[in-house]
């Protein structure tokens, strides 16, 4: 790959990161978690779009090198995965490479965290090199509610419904690794059978396509989950169950985590992760939200201008979250009958959790909502710990920090903040068996009535 070049033309932000048709191209995904990303793909591929998942962390010695350090953590991993995937690419085609083949995509937020604007960024380290100019950046954004699409719109609306499905689907296959690793009979087993499931579920994905049968998925996902469900040794105790909450990108990337799951599952716990549908209900119950704010201010001052339009959103965002929580509730009745694995929370319930906006409000906007919300729901349901993972120095993360861990002192539940920025923290293992530790004796003592041991 050569050398970047100095110059840097702010006007190919809008030409070069947009919305635009990607059908013919091939659609680079960063891996975010292990299933999801890669069930998203067979998405894209069952509407026609060549969608891979790159490699990921491989190149973060790339994404730290183009970075100045003061970006979140993300950005830095995102970035090398992508330098790294074309420079594989380069290598193995030779003259054959084509830029203008490749579409790399990238999803913002809007609101105050930073990765919002990082598909910005990262077009500006891209065009420092003269054989990387001709990749375009593609994104769906938060604040359309990812409506507008990448895709003809006579296949968008179907594809995002798909999209959703197999989203949810993920979740509910992470959920089954979690609930099942600990306590499996013959160590292995758990991840040998959900990497078959992920295989075939990739293939059905493909061959249901436009015609989001989904019952044939339902019905492949109830078989594994039947066999993950025999997998499990009844002769195990319960462990004390860990909810992890903090920003999407960190929480689910084990990578970037460095396997933070899999460590608690090590010294004795039981990890459940917020899903990444809790993102997208958030997002078009934010959505609504913004929608009845608008009916009251047309209520304060009538005008006739103002009614079509907001008529017509108003029925958007109701068919699409009734359209959500209606799948939502399918996957998990299909699953929930296989595997006693943790149920999903309604974001209106995680409304509930802040207390009328005496924690935290809604209107703010951020992962932090759902981060404090989350945390409050795991409590109810009797977890015995809570860890906040994140991106050293975000925002969003820091303010949820400092909710939640006077609120968690008070009620007596062990927590922890996990923020990661690539680098190994030699203490890190301690404080893991330690926080393990506590969970177990608040799991002990709630077991025996609240009484202190």
């Amino acid at each position: 790959m050569k050398r970047p070049e100095e110059e840097r033309p702010l006007s190919r932000l809008s030409t070069q990161v947009a919305q635009f048709d990607v059908s013919g191209k091939t659609l680079l995904l960063p891996r975010m978690n292990p299933f999801g990303s890669r069930l998203l793909a067979a998405a894209f591929r069952a509407f026609g779009v060549d969608a891979r998942v790159m490699d990921t962390y491989k190149g973060l010695a790339l994404g730290k090198e183009f970075t100045s350090g003061k970006e979140c953590f993300p950005c830095q991993v995102t970035l090398g995965d992508v330098l790294h995937h074309l420079q594989g690419e380069k290598e193995r085609l030779g003259a054959g490479f084509a830029a203008e083949r490749y579409v790399y995509f990238l999803p913002e937020a809007d609101g105050p965290c930073r990765f919002g604007m990082y598909n910005k960024y990262q077009r500006l380290i891209l065009d420092r090199f003269p054989d990387l100019r001709a990749v375009p950046i593609a994104y769906l954004s938060t604040s359309n509610g990812y409506a507008a699409g990448i895709l003809p719109a006579s296949r968008a609306r179907y594809f995002r419904r798909l999209a959703y499905v197999t989203v949810v689907i993920a979740d509910v296959l992470e959920r089954a690794s979690w609930r099942v690793r600990p306590y499996e009979a013959v160590a292995g087993s758990t991840d040998a059978l959900l990497e078959q499931a992920v295989q075939a579920m990739e293939k059905l994905i493909v061959e249901v396509g436009p015609s989001r049968d989904c019952r044939r998925l339902y019905r492949m996902l109830e078989r594994y989950l039947a066999a993950a469900a025999g997998l499990l040794d009844p002769k195990r105790p319960r462990r004390p169950r860990i909810g992890l909450v903090g920003e999407i990108y960190l929480r689910t990337h084990p990578e970037s985590n460095q396997n933070l799951a899999r460590s608690i599952e090590r010294f004795g716990g039981e990890v459940v992760i917020a899903s990444v549908a809790e993102w997208f209900n958030y997002v078009t119950y934010d959505r609504l939200l913004r929608v009845r704010s608008r009916w009251r201010d047309l209520v304060r001052r009538p005008a006739n201008r103002g009614l079509a339009p907001l008529l017509r959103d108003t029925i958007g965002v109701l068919a699409e979250h009734g359209y959500q929580s209606w799948r939502q509730a399918q996957v998990y009745r299909c699953a929930l009958r296989c595997l006693d694995i943790a149920r999903d929370h309604s974001v209106r319930s995680l409304e509930t959790w802040l207390d009328h906006n005496r924690h935290f409000n809604f209107a703010i906007g951020t992962e932090a909502a759902l981060s404090i919300g989350g945390a409050l729901a795991y409590i109810h349901d009797d977890y015995d710990g809570i860890v906040n993972v994140f991106p050293f120095t975000c925002m969003p993360s820091t303010i949820c920090a400092a909710i939640l861990k006077p609120l968690l002192h008070r009620s007596q539940v062990p927590y922890l903040d996990a923020s990661y920025d690539g680098t190994v923290q030699p203490n890190r293992d301690l404080a893991l068996r330690t926080f393990i530790y506590q969970a177990q004796q608040h799991l002990e003592q709630r077991l025996n009535g609240g009484r202190r041991l």
